[in-house]
């Protein structure tokens, strides 16, 4: 078995590596409270958490990135068999370390990992997913590397910096997919007030707090769902009802501007020419 340590800024940096011609189990524990990532290479070993009378266990670990809280109650036991070798790297930090680590990383960790940074058991498992292939190629080139000394542990910071790099860059994006789904019907609702209301349409704040969704994520969602803008989308709506009108012969070109909330007909012209290619007064 290996065992490398390494420190960056307030990170702890373990990585690990065990082969065995026979079964045995590893067992280890943390002296403090920590919050930790683990990365498990190819070996696919298996792990059991215990802590008090609750025990977890993993069977498929190979690509597994698991993020927990751990403090010093909990024993991690790693199954090592000659089929299922050890892999694996920890990066933790101590929960009294969070408001000392550099680039905001502290606040990275508080938005994106607030359940293990206010635990409610020894053990709080946080999200965890398989990695994604840039993610695999990182941890096959740690556990691959030859070098020795001062050069390996250099190699090991760049690698285990761009490793977390991709974990926080994977959660964020998993985050924002699952707060948008949370939030579809607010979205959807947001369509029915602007399409009921294209003559006088709420402003963006007024919207908010109808749907009770603040601005910025508003306007940032409502565009990964629909594509466009909250008020592009308001502005095609009016174009295309007004299209509609004066095509069917409902209203002139001058109703139609004032009933989809223009009040300017050289404005409503000039929208409508930019959207479908030719101005209204054209419409057969």
């Amino acid at each position: 078995m290996t065992r490398d340590f390494i420190h960056i800024n307030d990170f702890i940096i373990l990585v690990e590596e065990a082969k065995s011609a026979t079964t045995e189990i590893d067992a280890c524990r943390f002296e403090e409270p920590l919050i930790a990532v683990a990365f498990y290479g190819s070996g696919n070993v298996d792990l059991a958490v215990q802590y008090g009378e609750k025990k977890k266990k993993f069977k498929h670990t190979k690509g597994l990135a698991l993020s927990f809280y751990a403090n010093d109650q909990v024993i991690f036991e790693h199954t090592i068999s000659p089929d299922k070798n050890l892999e694996c790297i920890v990066v933790a930090t101590a929960l009294r370390n969070l408001d000392q680590l550099p680039n905001q990383e502290g606040e990275i960790f508080r938005d994106l990992l607030q359940e293990l940074v206010h635990p409610k058991d020894h053990y709080v498992e946080g999200p965890s997913f398989f990695m994604t292939p840039d993610m695999q190629s990182i941890v096959d080139a740690i556990f691959a590397n030859q070098y020795s000394g001062k050069t390996k542990m250099m190699f090991f910071r760049s690698q285990i910096t761009a490793l977390l790099s991709h974990f926080f860059g994977q959660l964020a994006m998993m985050h924002e997919m699952t707060s948008t789904s949370n939030h579809s019907d607010q979205l959807n609702k947001v369509k029915e007030i602007l399409i009921a209301n294209l003559d006088n349409p709420p402003s963006l704040t007024e919207l908010s707090k109808q749907i009770g969704l603040n601005t910025t994520k508003l306007k940032k969602e409502f565009k990964a769902v629909f594509g466009v803008p909250v008020f592009k989308y308001l502005q095609n709506e009016r174009l295309s009802t007004a299209h509609a009108l004066i095509h069917t012969k409902n209203a002139t070109v001058q109703e139609a501007a004032w009933q989809v909330g223009y009040d300017s007909l050289s404005s409503f012209s000039n929208a409508f020419a930019k959207k479908f290619g030719y101005r209204p007064s054209q419409i057969k």
